[in-house]
């Protein structure tokens, strides 16, 4: 329970702010003219994609991590289910995704320029910080779950 409750708090913290509230303060909200339908759509499956994603890495890290994915309340357990079989950061992509998607239903290119420079600072918190720490912590059976699983494109099977 308190895994849950800790990551339901991250949960609005950390993507609530980089999903939600910094692309509001961004926009507003308001579309930057007529968004053309299609791309509309297009916005509005990529966002939905990216928060389910969400939804589904946060829960891994209660039902199977035991912990949380806040630094400062870490899992009991490597997280090596679900989407991460496939990709170790799909909560990174899964923020990057929803981000896109509101610039497409938006029709705001300075969504997609925050998009890069999210990416970017991620990018170099998992490089410099995230996978050391999990090395680290979970010592050889990280070592081979980052031999096996990609970071950033996701592998099409789990052979």
């Amino acid at each position: 329970m308190k895994a849950a409750a800790g990551s339901l708090l991250f949960l609005f913290v950390a993507p609530g702010v980089v999903a939600g509230l910094i692309p509001w303060l961004l926009t507003g909200w308001d579309a930057a003219g007529d968004v053309p339908i299609l791309v509309v759509a297009a916005g509005v499956a990529l966002t939905a994609a990216g928060a389910a994603v969400l939804l589904h890495a946060f829960a891994r890290f209660v039902v199977e991590g035991l912990g949380t994915p806040a630094p400062v309340a870490p899992t009991e357990r490597l997280v090596v289910g679900g989407l991460y079989r496939y990709v170790r950061n799909p909560m990174y992509l899964a923020v990057a995704a929803t981000i896109v998607g509101q610039a497409m239903i938006l029709g705001r290119p300075a969504l997609l320029l925050y998009a890069l420079l999210f990416g970017a600072v991620v990018w170099a918190f998992v490089r410099f910080y995230e996978e050391p720490t999990l090395a680290r912590r979970y010592g050889a059976e990280y070592e081979a779950y980052r031999r096996a699983v990609p970071g950033w494109w996701p592998k099409r099977s789990t052979e």
